[in-house]
């Protein structure tokens, strides 16, 4: 009798990789909504409360890229960092919903997003990491993020130039993290949001260093 193949099909791993997933974003949400009773309670329109709805919403585009590229490549080491990111940004996303709850504060505000980047930072009027205002206005959209014709772009691509295409908008993604996590650094004193953007800032800056490592090894054609 032949042997059965213990192959699973792409879509048993993309199910497989949105159910942890989607498990780890429901302990993450506990775990943030223990994580913040020892600080003091933000307000509503805070450069916390502010980083954590959009940072959810830069975190789930993050998870959808990893989860379009997990099904147009075969490449392991490809592969491996995507599950990698939603894994990880699913988990902090789940967190800082955690903090929001735990805050009583809505989920969404009523100002556009960003607003608060553009608030003074605790030292006053500009940026202690050198983030430019000028690039980011209140309404438009944040850093880093993908637009809908980029990602209907790289759903029609496959093998390498998917992957290339992946690379490029997750480096430009995670960048736009950092400074998200950089504007809340110099605008907060609470300690669980100051730890998880420090956490945030050395991570990914360690994922843009492998990425760009993993992008010259696919030159273009």
């Amino acid at each position: 009798m032949a042997p059965v193949s213990r192959r699973r099909s792409p879509l048993a791993l993309l199910l497989l990789a949105l159910a942890v997933v989607v498990v780890v974003g429901i302990v993450a949400f506990s775990v943030g909504r223990l994580s913040t009773l020892g600080d003091p309670t933000p307000t509503n329109t805070s450069a916390e409360a502010g980083f954590a709805r959009d940072m959810q919403t830069h975190h789930d585009q993050g998870v959808e890229l990893s989860m379009i590229i997990r099904d147009l490549t075969d490449d392991e080491a490809v592969r491996l960092l995507a599950y990698d990111i939603a894994l990880t940004q699913g988990g902090q996303s789940g967190r800082m919903s955690g903090w929001l709850d735990i805050w009583r504060l809505p989920a969404h505000s009523s100002e556009p997003q960003m607003t608060w980047m553009m608030r003074p930072t605790l030292e006053g009027a500009g940026h202690d990491h050198g983030t430019d205002e000028s690039a980011h206005k209140p309404g438009e959209p944040m850093p880093g993020l993908a637009t809908p014709e980029q990602i209907a772009e790289l759903k029609s691509l496959t093998g390498v130039a998917a992957e290339r295409m992946f690379l490029e908008l997750m480096i430009a993604h995670h960048v736009g993290a950092i400074d998200m996590a950089n504007a809340v650094l110099d605008r907060s004193t609470n300690e669980t949001v100051r730890t998880f953007a420090t956490g945030v800032v050395e991570s990914q800056e360690s994922e843009i260093d492998l990425m760009n490592e993993m992008l010259a090894e696919r030159p273009a054609p």
